[in-house]
């Protein structure tokens, strides 16, 4: 072999083992990206895991083991839309907006407002702040009147709460701008029996019926004593 093919040869050895080179270091270049990336994506999932984890037990720890017994709102007559503000509604009832429906408490009520013998709309959306996606563990999905309790944390929750979080006033003598007297009564039944005491103060359990009147003596004879809730509630 002649010294100038010798040289070409020893030339494509050296590019050949120029470019194995070039190719290991691509491989460990792209291996190295894949790990790192999956090491990334792995410490997020835990980061978030933990970040929701204590927003979640900072919002149960938010949730009052006695409700507020007052309901505090417009005075004016219905009907009544939901508010403008959720988040501060909600707060003023005493609660927490939650990042996902707790299931620690998980029970349904519905709720009847009559007036003058005509049933008044309980809107849905009570309790729900479509904007970011949070919602109080007392909250309405329908205009069915059913009342959701959806908590982390075993706890009472109040009908006064409810009539904050739509901002509606309620007390023994009112609700909204509606006001007892004038032969106009107030009255609130629990599964058909008459509540003694500020309807504000009911608290919710499981099925139950609750329901306000507003109205003469005698639109009082037949109040809603039950309600046919649907499967699975």
């Amino acid at each position: 072999m002649s010294g100038e093919s010798k040289a070409r040869a020893a030339a494509a050895r050296k590019a050949m083992e120029t470019a194995r080179k070039r190719d290991r270091r691509r491989k460990h270049l792209f291996t190295g990206g894949i790990v790192g990336f999956v090491v990334l994506v792995v410490v997020g999932v835990v980061l978030a895991l933990t970040l929701h984890k204590s927003d979640s037990a900072a919002a149960a720890a938010a949730i009052p083991a006695s409700p507020a017994t007052t309901a505090q709102g417009r005075t004016d007559p219905p009907p009544w839309a939901v508010p403008a503000d959720t988040a501060a509604q909600v707060k003023a009832a005493g609660l927490p907006m939650l990042g996902t429906e707790g299931t620690t408490e998980h029970i349904h009520a519905h709720v009847d407002v009559v007036v003058n013998g005509q049933p008044v709309v309980v809107p849905a959306g009570i309790g729900i702040d479509e904007a970011t996606g949070e919602l109080s563990p007392l909250h309405t999905h329908d205009t069915s009147g059913v009342i959701h309790v959806e908590s982390p944390v075993q706890a009472d929750f109040s009908l006064g709460q409810v009539f904050t979080e739509w901002q509606v006033s309620l007390s023994g003598d009112h609700i909204g701008g509606l006001k007892a007297g004038n032969g106009e009564e107030l009255h609130a039944y629990v599964n058909g029996k008459p509540y003694q005491g500020d309807p504000a103060a009911i608290l919710l359990h499981a099925h139950d019926e609750i329901a306000l009147v507003y109205g003469t003596a005698a639109q009082q004879a037949n109040p809603p004593a039950s309600f046919t809730f649907p499967a699975g509630l």
